[in-house]
């Protein structure tokens, strides 16, 4: 990728933050386009601005993301918004002859019922997880865009799927966040605020596979570098953690000392969410961060930005 001019939209966000870090070791060009400058969700300005800067590689890390109630109770956003940006980005890319483009997705693009651990053949085989279903809808549209573009146009269009995903960027909205950064803020509050007990959404029973970010965005360049099929491919550890031991993780990393509750009445989402990584492996790449590892360099960047954060 050297000296490539490379665009990475959503370069604001926890992934893209990350993908960008990693870009700076391949001795590329970086383009970039703050939200002022350019909106995802708008064609003309987006083919305009693809045209004039003329990016050779597009890492696709731009999305609306949150968790569970964020996907909720913002349907029409989470649909409109995701595939807008997709559409947008594939097509400018295409009329101006990018040499390749790497679309990123969600392991909640599978089914509700998938057979564990998740295989990329398992997309489309059932019902999605109702919680997150506007979002996977888009992020699937968003695969097959890329497969239709290959096919009818030749662009070497790739997507990759990430599991669920942490570290530094990441959103801490008390309302809008994913599970890794809810919990780490919750229990942070709590230490600080001397709380005796800390309440954790649903039963704590389900089992999720967490991704420490530094490892999706090297996973991000090594497929831009070695992946040019049809085929989307899973990015993530391969291995899974239920929820309350997750909990009881982070509350070990955060030092609080209380006790750890359910709040049965909010909703788990998907029983189990552990994807097979198998051909990323076969290609030869796997993760390298471990879990504690992961959560306890995640924590330490919360401490140096957290008079930041607590304003967001």
């Amino acid at each position: 990728m050297k000296q490539k001019r490379v665009w990475v939209p959503g370069h604001r966000g926890m992934v893209g933050q990350a993908i960008c870090r990693r870009l700076e070791r391949e001795n590329c060009i970086l383009l970039s386009a703050s939200r002022d400058e350019l909106d995802l969700t708008r064609q003309a300005d987006v083919e305009a601005w693809v045209q004039r800067e003329r990016p050779q590689a597009i890492f696709l890390a731009a999305a609306k993301v949150g968790g569970i109630h964020a996907n909720d109770s913002l349907p029409a956003s989470f649909l409109y918004d995701n595939l807008a940006i997709e559409l947008n980005i594939v097509e400018a890319a295409r009329r101006a002859n990018v040499e390749k483009l790497l679309l990123l997705g969600s392991s909640c693009i599978y089914p509700r019922e998938a057979p564990q651990p998740m295989s990329e053949k398992a997309l489309l085989t059932g019902p999605l997880e109702p919680t997150n279903q506007w979002y996977a809808i888009a992020k699937i549209s968003g695969i097959m865009l890329c497969r239709a573009y290959r096919r009818q146009y030749g662009c070497d269009f790739i997507s990759a799927m990430p599991t669920n995903v942490y570290g530094p960027g990441d959103n801490f909205h008390p309302e809008y966040s994913h599970v890794p950064a809810a919990l780490l803020r919750r229990f942070h509050e709590a230490k600080e605020g001397g709380a005796v007990s800390v309440s954790v959404w649903g039963t704590g029973r389900p089992r999720r596979e967490f991704l420490y970010v530094t490892d999706l965005a090297d996973a991000c360049v090594f497929l831009m570098k070695n992946y040019s099929a049809e085929q989307h491919i899973n990015v993530g550890t391969g291995q899974e953690i239920s929820v309350g031991d997750f909990a009881q993780t982070i509350g070990s990393i955060v030092g609080y000392k209380g006790e750890i509750t359910f709040d049965t009445s909010r909703p788990d989402g998907a029983l189990r969410k552990l994807l097979d990584v198998t051909a990323l492996s076969a290609l030869g790449w796997t993760a390298q961060t471990s879990l504690r590892d992961g959560l306890a360099s995640y924590y330490d960047w919360f401490l140096n930005n957290h008079a930041e954060l607590r304003r967001g």
